[in-house]
């Protein structure tokens, strides 16, 4: 593999011949150098800019806060995220009891972070280095940043930039931000950035007083971004220690960005994007010849996917209607006609994947809309039949899992998804292909609990759907409230803000969890 890994300590600094660090990064999370993990990211970009960077991975917030000290002060910022889940999400289950682990952490250690970690970490650094610029962002500052319902207090609580005092918030995906935030502080050294891919900064980074959100990387700047020297290892600190998401995640390679499905639980657009950022066939081919050279890699990529599989190379035929355009969804209540849902480019890519020397199987374990390909009168084109049949036949180890969601149209309606008669012609068209192949293959979908809507005769029903009868059914998740989603508006103020109207939302969680008990009861 690529690259050296980015030091995490003063001797590994020292080793470099360093003098001063100009960005350090604290995150919540054990540091690998993936591109899954985006700390791995924002360092690798800020090295191929030629900044110093250093990572210090879960600081003991407890003690004599010697893990914050440690480096001492960068010569810009620093720049500070809970990880890659949000830290209350993180600690906590929907029924609010503590969590036993934490797959971001050796060996699935739990209380490695503080809860609500960007804050924490932020009031220690302006305690410490009060002079010191701090730069918060990730998934838990991002979906933080206006004033937001709070499921944990269950309480409002202020934007993450004043709770935590930081000087700036990078909203979504933070590459251009940084590296415009770099540029700015870096002048007083005479530094510039001029990387050729990022193009004019000024242009592409919209600031709105200490909130920096930036646009939709193109073709060439995504490429650039996946294509730096990820060694795609652990941190040699962590030597002889497992860290659950990275085994998940090490063999997979991420297609593109974003998610124009809409759902309203769901906030991978308020941090992602709408819309889909697609990474070239060749990047991509890249990565792959890369990873057959990763000292454990026995020949299977575990997932070659995004947010939503199957949005690789997709958007708005007319992207000046896009930029018109008002919905929430391109997919529901129906498939928007200005949508390009050809699956033609990714089952190439598939082909050119599965055709590198050293790669046995693809697998694709990342979710896939079937209303992309299908409705209820059969598939949409040739194309979407022929990716639903070498999705199941070539492309999943015997189980196609699926997020029909729930059964019932009203609480569909509420989380902005299709009706349940689309998951039923799916199963016939599973079972038929199945069936055509001699294949002893299962379907298996996944459900939410306690959605805003959502009663107990409402899990009654969905229990007794004949289309779910001879499926392997125990995915229930109960429903959790979570920053910058519909669904959580819907949960706190008991109003679809969609349609206006009052809207049932099950509070107590003894309720909630005869909800999520009732559909095991009734198998």
């Amino acid at each position: 593999m690529q690259g050296c890994q980015i030091p995490t300590s003063k001797k590994e600094v020292e080793a470099l011949g360093w003098n001063y660090i100009d960005v350090i990064l604290i995150s919540g999370d054990a540091y690998v150098d993936h591109p899954s993990f985006g700390v791995a990211i924002l360092a690798r970009v800020l090295e191929n800019a030629g900044y110093r960077v250093a990572v210090i991975p879960q600081p003991n917030w407890r003690d004599d806060l010697r893990d914050f000290r440690k480096l001492g002060a960068p010569r810009l910022f620093f720049g500070v995220t809970a990880g890659a889940m949000d830290s209350m999400v993180n600690h906590y289950t929907a029924a609010k009891r503590l969590r036993s682990d934490d797959a971001y952490t050796p060996e699935g250690r739990a209380g490695a972070r503080p809860d609500r970690a960007v804050t924490v970490y932020t009031k220690i650094l302006k305690k410490l280095y009060p002079d010191v610029p701090v730069v918060i962002g990730g998934i838990e500052a991002s979906l933080r940043r206006d004033p937001h319902y709070d499921y944990w207090s269950d309480s409002l609580r202020p934007s993450i930039l004043d709770e935590s005092g930081a000087d700036y918030l990078v909203c979504g995906m933070g590459e251009l931000p940084i590296l415009y935030l770099a540029d700015k502080f870096g002048r007083k050294y005479g530094r510039k950035v001029t990387l050729k891919v990022a193009g004019d900064l000024e242009s592409l980074v919209h600031v709105s007083g200490k909130t920096i959100t930036a646009a939709p990387l193109n073709r060439d700047q995504i490429d650039w971004i996946y294509d730096l020297p990820y060694t795609k290892l652990t941190h040699p600190r962590y030597k002889g220690k497992r860290i659950p998401a990275y085994d998940m995640i090490k063999f997979s390679v991420t297609t593109h960005r974003g998610c124009f499905g809409g759902c309203n639980f769901c906030a991978i657009t308020a941090h992602q994007g709408k819309v889909i950022q697609s990474r070239s066939e060749e990047s991509v081919l890249r990565e792959v010849r890369k990873l057959t050279g990763h000292p454990e890699f026995k020949g299977v990529i575990t997932d070659l996917g995004a947010p939503t599989a199957n949005m690789y190379m997709m958007g708005g035929k007319n992207r000046e209607v896009c930029s018109k355009c008002r919905r929430n969804s391109c997919l529901f209540p129906s498939v928007c006609g200005n949508l390009n849902h050809d699956h033609t480019p990714l089952l190439q890519l598939y082909e050119k994947v599965l055709s590198i020397p050293g790669v046995r199987h693809v697998y694709i374990g990342s979710g896939i809309r079937y209303d992309l390909f299908l409705n209820q009168d059969g598939f949409l084109d040739d194309a979407g039949r022929r990716y639903f049949e070498q999705l199941v036949l070539r492309h999943t180890s015997g189980r196609l899992k699926v997020a029909p969601e729930h059964t019932e149209d009203h609480v569909l309606k509420a989380m902005a998804k299709p009706s349940f008669k689309l998951f039923e012609r799916l199963r016939i068209e599973f079972d038929n292909l199945v069936r055509r192949n001699n294949l002893n293959y299962q379907l298996v979908p996944y459900f939410i609990s306690s959605h805003p809507g959502c009663t107990l005769k409402d899990m009654e029903a969905l229990s007794r759907k004949a289309a779910l009868h001879g499926l392997y059914m125990d995915q229930v998740q109960d429903f959790t409230p979570t920053p910058m989603s519909i669904s959580t508006q819907m949960f706190n103020t008991g109003i679809n803000p969609c349609t206006g109207e009052k809207i049932f939302v099950e509070r107590e969680m003894r309720k909630k969890q005869q909800q999520k008990s009732f559909f095991f009861k009734k198998r």
